[in-house]
């Protein structure tokens, strides 16, 4: 199956990522983990400002990418209501269970050679790989 790999954006991307990451850490002292940050943001009284604004930046950045790229594909649409509310409270328990989520642990806790976030992302990878595995190949559901 043929896929659509565009190494330009995804350096641009990956590396805008780095860089907010980075900045983050060094004005803030914050690792950027999304989990943490929206649960500080409504949870926390300190911190609350550069939280939101954070934030908002995460989705202002991603509906600008689509308002004024040329040529990006639509987000998919139509998937039933039950199987997106399970989808989000799984991955709500995940980021609990493993102590961050999979941008915490992959991009700041990998870059600070933290064993916790490499037992983390080798976990959420392999479960992630297996899944596709069986749902592709087992069941026949993915293309």
């Amino acid at each position: 199956m043929p896929t659509e790999f565009t190494p330009i954006p995804a350096l641009i991307g990956g590396a805008m990522i780095g860089l907010a990451a980075v900045l983050l850490l060094a004005l803030v002292g914050r690792v950027a983990g999304i989990s943490g940050i929206l649960n500080g943001a409504i949870e926390q009284h300190d911190g609350r400002a550069w939280r939101w604004s954070f934030l908002i930046g995460l989705v202002a950045g991603a509906a600008l990418w689509f308002a004024l790229g040329s040529g990006v594909s639509p987000p998919r649409t139509g998937f039933p209501l039950p199987w997106l509310i399970a989808a989000g409270l799984l991955v709500g328990f995940g980021t609990r269970l493993g102590s961050g989520c999979t941008s915490g642990h992959g991009i700041c806790g990998l870059a600070r050679l933290s064993k916790r976030s490499l037992a983390a992302v080798v976990a959420f990878m392999g479960a992630g790989i297996a899944t596709v595995f069986v749902l592709r190949h087992a069941f026949g559901l993915l293309p």
